[in-house]
């Protein structure tokens, strides 16, 4: 995982590929992640998709590591718990046929060990697991490498990110 540099390193990864990674799609992942690493993967691929003239959709991340868990345990209903901001988590869960069931949520740890779900998914899956005192964690990162697990209908426009939370930015009191 890259920490820092996005916006630096991924045009010269995409032009180190085959091709120099020329496709007739672009799948992007919306987020919720870092806020430069949405925004610098939405830009990115907004413009290799104009300048490619080929097809742009986007995917919500923790749908895909909701896919990523199905496809590891099988058809059940889980809850991707990733790391946010400011000492919370990104959580959602999703029901066995890989759907939301709720929407996604920026919550403090405490909060988000209310989850249901016994399977828990994610970059903080162990950490909840061990929250709660039950469940089963599987560690998962987002892997574009799963983009076809997901479901169809979860596929969509890639006109916006998804950020998870509001943003920190405050307008000036009048």
């Amino acid at each position: 995982m890259l920490g820092r540099g996005h916006a630096e390193a991924l045009v010269p990864m995409i032009a180190d590929l085959p091709g120099k990674g020329r496709a007739d799609r672009i799948a992007v992942a919306l987020g919720p992640g870092s806020f430069t690493g949405v925004r610098v993967g939405l830009a990115a691929a907004r413009a290799l998709a104009l300048a490619w003239r080929c097809d742009l959709i986007g995917y919500p991340t923790l749908a895909l590591v909701a896919a990523m868990a199905r496809d590891e345990a099988g058809a059940q209903p889980c809850t991707v718990a990733m790391t946010g901001g400011h000492g919370e988590w990104f959580v959602q869960p999703f029901g066995a046929d890989g759907l939301p069931i709720a929407d996604l949520a920026s919550l403090t740890p405490e909060a988000a060990a209310a989850v249901s779900t016994d399977l828990i998914a994610g970059s903080q899956a162990e950490a909840l697991v061990v929250r709660r005192g039950s469940g089963r964690a599987l560690p998962l990162h987002p892997d574009a490498r799963s983009f076809a697990l997901l479901p169809a209908t979860l596929l969509g426009a890639a006109d916006h990110p998804l950020y998870g939370r509001a943003p920190d930015a405050r307008l000036p009191a009048a």
